[in-house]
């Protein structure tokens, strides 16, 4: 399993339309909104860093009202 951590920027206005768009793809574990520099958090759970890409490239960096995407990916110690 890829796990990562993607911090979203949104449009002002389009907070609750993306975090509602992004909770309910596969993959993603969890969302939280966050004050600052970037609008939400979101862990994703996937079985590899493929599949862990096409999700934040072809699902979320695509939905109406996502600036700017940042992906921290974690590993095993």
């Amino acid at each position: 399993m890829s796990v990562a951590f993607v911090l979203v920027s949104t449009v002002p206005g389009k907070e609750h339309e993306v975090y509602n768009r992004i909770s309910k793809l596969e993959y993603v574990v969890e969302i939280h909104p966050l004050f600052g520099e970037y609008d939400l958090i979101v862990k994703i759970d996937a079985k590899d860093f493929s599949e862990l890409g096409k999700v934040v490239v072809e699902k979320i960096r695509t939905i109406e009202g996502v600036i700017d995407t940042k992906t921290l990916t974690g590993i095993k110690l």
